[in-house]
């Protein structure tokens, strides 16, 4: 397909858009990108999210069994449907819509086919190869629509040693050195809270690769696979610590890396009742926090290391004050100090609050709005929507879908009778459905 003919195709695509329950319409800035998302659980799964938050029709294509694990993972919703209650699901899976297809059956495999003649994006994590010997990999996927972007996510990529072991993200950070390199010296390797390797090497890695190749497809028509390892992602994290390891050819230590706990200056501290940041790596902010408590001979021992006189006695310090003392103390010294907050507190401060961090989803069934994480790039002309469509049921726009692809109701009928498809699961079929049973 030439690119001003598939420009045109968008274009007319999007023009042509209706609120209906066969599409999911959108004037955001990927409005009209349509999404085939056959991933599960956490990485694939923020990547949609992020792809629809700001427009693009995201279709879930789950299993004719229990679709997407993370359905069934307490804590749940009250009063929503139960194939949507799960509070976890729902933060992943708002602003998609959800059809059934088995992929073990020749025809769901032509239903699929089907969909991606007229989808701009796949994406998948299932291991290398699945796919493909189920005979729907991209090469199948190329023969129907020679412009579409098909992005796999994985542990360790598509090609490699490793390309078949499974893993989690843990597992990604020790083996590229991330997690070796967080902790305190001689201490135990320290795993972090947020998933670094999930989010940061796999779904945002995934949404840039599929971006940057949706981009190419409009002006070459073809499409491409974008080839994403969460264990790649989570390395290119290192990049200055790798560029000086090939500098000087010294392997770091635990602890000893200047932004990793090296540095008296740029630390955490224990305080009267908790616990505070600092950040005072330039020698403005460091000689502003030297000079506010009173002591201007620290003020050339900036970067002495942990287990110093100098760190003991920063220690001191700040372990005789509260946390409210030192957030008094940082609102009248500017020395890139801040308080270490539980989550509670993050969620309900001011600039959470103030940067639309947290959002009320309309889902269906529940008394109240479902509090969410919001969308964290802020667009001026054309923002996000977080609550443009509630979290789908399993299986809820099968038919529909289906329809609007041009099946009439006797084929549809027969696909559904055959297990080929399937639609919204009785609630007998899903009462037993537990997380990691």
């Amino acid at each position: 397909m030439r690119p001003d003919v598939r420009l045109a195709s968008l274009a007319l695509r999007h023009q042509d858009a209706r609120p209906d329950a066969s599409r999911s319409t959108s004037s955001g800035p990927l409005g009209g990108v349509r999404v085939l998302d056959l991933s599960r659980l956490l990485p694939g799964g923020f990547c949609s999210l992020l792809l629809a938050d700001y427009g693009a029709d995201v279709l879930k294509v789950e299993d004719t069994g229990l679709g997407d694990y993370i359905r069934w993972a307490p804590p749940y919703v009250e009063g929503v449907e139960q194939s949507a209650r799960s509070a976890l699901f729902l933060a992943l899976n708002r602003n998609k819509r959800s059809i059934r297809i088995d992929l073990k059956q020749a025809e769901g495999r032509e239903v699929l086919l089907a969909l991606v003649g007229e989808h701009d994006v796949v994406l998948e994590s299932f291991r290398p190869g699945v796919l493909d010997r189920l005979g729907v990999g991209y090469e199948a996927m190329r023969a129907v629509n020679p412009a579409i972007v098909y992005c796999a996510i994985t542990g360790y990529g598509q090609d490699g040693p490793l390309r078949d072991r499974a893993g989690h993200d843990m597992n990604y950070l020790g083996l590229v050195g991330l997690l070796g390199l967080t902790g305190e010296p001689g201490g135990p390797p320290v795993q972090p809270a947020g998933q670094i390797a999930d989010l940061g090497g796999g779904a945002l890695m995934a949404a840039f690769g599929i971006l940057a190749a949706l981009r190419d497809a409009e002006r070459t028509g073809e499409g491409q696979i974008v080839d994403v390892s969460m264990a790649d992602g989570a390395l290119s994290w290192l990049a200055m610590v790798a560029a000086r390891f090939f500098a000087d050819g010294e392997v770091p230590a635990r602890g000893g890396l200047e932004l990793a706990g090296g540095l008296a200056c740029y630390r955490p501290y224990a305080c009267a009742d908790g616990w505070v940041t600092l950040g005072a790596l330039e020698p403005k902010f460091w000689a502003a926090w030297c000079r506010g408590v009173g002591r201007e001979d620290l003020v050339e021992q900036q970067f002495a290391a942990p287990g110093s006189a100098a760190h003991a006695a920063v220690e001191a310090i700040f372990a005789a004050r509260t946390r409210a003392e030192w957030e008094a103390f940082a609102a009248e010294h500017e020395c890139c100090l801040e308080p270490v907050l539980d989550l509670g507190e993050a969620l309900s401060s001011p600039l959470v609050q103030a940067r639309e961090m947290v959002v009320g989803l309309d889902q269906p069934g529940a008394v109240a709005p479902v509090r969410q994480l919001g969308a964290p790039v802020k667009l001026s002309r054309t923002p996000a929507d977080c609550n443009r469509l509630p979290g789908p049921g399993l299986g809820e726009h099968t038919e529909d879908v289906l329809r609007a692809a041009g099946y009439d109701d006797a084929r549809i009928a027969r696909l559904l009778a055959s297990g080929a498809v399937a639609g919204p699961a009785p609630a007998s079929d899903i009462a037993d459905a537990s997380f990691l049973a």
